[in-house]
């Protein structure tokens, strides 16, 4: 094994002389010839070897053991321990994750901190050719998307270096054989048994019957997903920078939107990258079930002839079809709505950083969409600033009656995602003045003597 490895790691470039390794160590068969061989390479490759190890604060206390079986290891090879215990258990519950993916989660956060506090080369870790096959297959059977078809990356940027994973072109069988020889004893995880965790199943019973048809499946498939992933990641440059050309991002409104013509104008294969690209950055790389459904949905939704269509994706996400535009955006519900009482004279600043200031006055402005005027005289104080409500109605100059907001909206062109934040200005008595910046409404008393009140929109002047 020792052989294979060491070849793999030259022709990967996956570690170089003088480098800060550091090893994610469960005190499992994997980790453990990782370790071991780490051990043997140290002197001849000058290495700093640190040994990274997590108790989950699961099975029980196993893990805990686990832990102590790796430190004591360590002290037995003189290699440097450094451990950390994780609340999977309440992490799960906060973040409405599995168990497997909130480990995983809590795992990764604690290796990226480990490697900025040693500015660590590399973050080495036990993946074996087995691992890759099998996420290989389950990513065939349960996604139809190419980058989880490609399986583990041999190597990726993290933190201040790369996560590298030598062990990829060896079985299971060659490291639990590396482990006899060496005298290792490993700790072993009964839910590694359980088929009730789908890696199991196929690790038990698919991957077996593909292994008798060909006993270097390991090797084919390593060479197909670096061969996916070269692909993919020359694709994943030319969609970059498609989106620097196509796509416009608002972070402070977690917020995307393109030109669907121009987005057009690009190869489909692009296309299909830049949807999951945009999820990806929306999510913040967030692990969230994304199926091919969803993005058949976004290509329909491109060719739909109505002015609006939303989609509703997983974790408040929306997809939109703003007539030629699509915009995609997360929903934050609790802070769309809100009602501000408007003094007079004085101002409110609206969520979207923008201000409405209202003062008396005898000679009002009533040119522009930023500014309304009424009659004192004619409307109910306090002024009220809020949100669009279900059934809202208004009446304005030449109107026979009165419309409702959504229509206005309609006519306006004025996209879903904004509909709901827009500033509606009303009197006391809840009758609309002013949609701001749309239409400015007729107050319901007609008389013409006494000061106006004027309104302004805009940004607040410093």
């Amino acid at each position: 094994m020792q052989a294979t490895v060491q070849s793999f790691i030259n022709k990967h470039a996956l570690m170089s002389n003088g480098a800060t390794v550091l090893a994610g160590i469960s005190g499992g068969p994997d980790s453990m010839a990782l370790l071991h061989f780490l051990w043997q390479l140290r002197d001849m490759w000058n290495l700093r070897v640190i040994a990274l190890t997590a108790d989950h604060q699961l099975r029980n206390g196993e893990s805990r053991d686990d832990l102590r079986y790796v430190q004591r290891m360590c002290c037995d090879w003189n290699i440097e321990f450094v451990s950390t215990s994780l609340d999977v258990a309440s992490y799960k519950q906060t973040d409405q994750l599995g168990t497997q993916a909130a480990a995983r989660s809590l795992r990764y956060a604690f290796f990226e901190r480990e490697m900025e506090r040693f500015q660590a080369d590399y973050l080495m870790l036990g993946h074996h050719g087995d691992d890759q096959a099998e996420t290989m297959l389950m990513g065939l059977v349960h996604s139809a998307g190419v980058r989880s078809l490609a399986g583990i990356p041999v190597h990726r940027p993290f933190a201040t270096g790369h996560i590298v994973r030598p062990l990829l072109c060896v079985t299971k069988e060659a490291i639990e054989d590396y482990c006899s020889e060496w005298g290792i004893i490993p700790r072993r995880d009964p839910s590694n048994h359980d088929d009730a965790y789908t890696r199991n199943y196929y690790r038990r019973h698919v991957l077996p019957l593909l292994k008798d048809k060909n006993s270097n499946m390991h090797r084919t498939m390593q060479h197909l997903s670096e061969s996916l992933q070269e692909d993919n990641a020359f694709l994943m440059e030319k969609t970059r920078q498609m989106a620097e050309e196509v796509a416009i991002f608002n972070e402070e409104k977690r917020l995307v939107s393109f030109s669907i013509d121009d987005f057009l104008s690009y190869p489909r294969s692009l296309q299909r990258r830049f949807f999951h690209l945009l999820l990806n950055y929306l999510y913040n790389d967030q692990q969230v079930h994304i199926s091919y459904n969803h993005e058949e949905q976004f290509f329909a939704l491109l060719n739909v002839r109505t002015g609006n269509v939303t989609l509703d994706f997983p974790r408040k996400l929306k997809v939109e079809r703003n007539y030629h535009n699509m915009v995609f955006f997360v929903m934050d519900e609790d802070s769309l709505s809100y009602q501000k009482t408007l003094d007079v004279p004085g101002e409110q600043l609206l969520p979207n950083g923008y201000c409405i200031a209202a003062h008396f006055t005898d000679c009002p402005e009533t040119e522009g969409g930023n500014v309304y005027a009424c009659r004192a005289a004619n409307i109910s104080l306090p002024l009220h600033i809020r949100t669009r409500q279900a059934g809202d109605r208004m009446s304005w100059s030449g109107l026979h009656g009165s419309k409702k907001l959504k229509d206005v909206f309609i006519d306006g062109k004025i996209p879903l995602n904004e509909r709901n934040v827009w500033p509606i200005i009303t009197d006391n008595n809840g009758d609309i003045l002013w949609l701001v910046g749309l239409k400015k409404g007729l107050p319901p008393i007609k008389k013409t003597t006494g000061p106006y009140i004027q309104l302004t929109y805009g940004k607040r002047e410093k």
